[in-house]
C-alpha cells in the first residue's frame, strides 16, 4: 500500500507540475526569441500531465478502492478529484489551444525574422497565460486537500 501512495504521490506531482513551468515559459515581457524557446521547452512538458496525472487518477481511484478512506463523498477525496478534472479542463482544455495557435504562429518559418508579436497572437499568449494561472490555483488547492485531508 506504501508503493501505492508513493507512485499515487509522484505521479500527482509530476503530472500538475508542469503546469506550474506555463508561468515561467509564458511569462511577461520576453523577447519573440526567448518565446519561440520556452514554447519548444513547453511542447515537451506536454507529455508529464499526460503520463503523470493519467496515473495519479488511476492511483488514487485504486487507493480508494483498497483503502480505508470510508465513503468517497469525504470532501478531501471528492475535492481532489474535481479540482484535478477543473485543472485538466482548463489546461487541456482552454489554456493548450491558445498556447498551440500561438507557437503555430511564432515557431512559423515564416515568422522568424518578426521582432513583434501581432494583436492576435498577443492575446493569444495572455490568454493561455491566464488559464494557466487559474489551473495553478486549482493544483495548489488541489494539494492542499491531499496534504490537510479536510473532513
Amino acid at each position: 500500500m506504501k508503493l501505492l501512495v508513493l507512485i499515487h504521490v509522484l505521479s500527482a506531482i509530476i503530472g500538475v507540475g508542469p503546469t506550474y513551468f506555463a508561468h515561467v515559459l509564458l511569462r511577461k515581457n520576453q523577447s519573440l526569441d526567448e518565446l519561440r524557446s520556452s514554447l519548444r521547452v513547453g511542447a515537451r512538458l506536454e507529455i508529464f500531465p499526460k503520463i503523470g496525472g493519467s496515473l495519479a487518477v488511476l492511483t488514487g481511484l485504486l487507493l480508494i478502492w483498497l483503502g480505508d478512506y470510508g465513503s468517497f463523498m469525504q470532501i478531501w477525496l471528492f475535492g481532489s478529484l474535481v479540482a484535478y478534472v477543473l485543472i485538466q479542463i482548463i489546461a487541456i482544455g482552454f489554456a493548450t489551444p491558445y498556447q498551440k495557435k500561438l507557437g503555430g504562429w511564432v515557431l512559423d518559418p515564416a515568422n522568424q525574422k518578426a521582432s513583434n508579436l501581432p494583436a492576435e497572437q498577443l492575446m493569444q499568449w495572455i490568454k493561455a497565460r491566464k488559464y494557466f494561472y487559474g489551473a495553478s490555483a486549482i493544483g495548489l488547492i488541489l494539494f492542499i486537500f491531499m496534504i490537510v485531508k479536510p473532513s
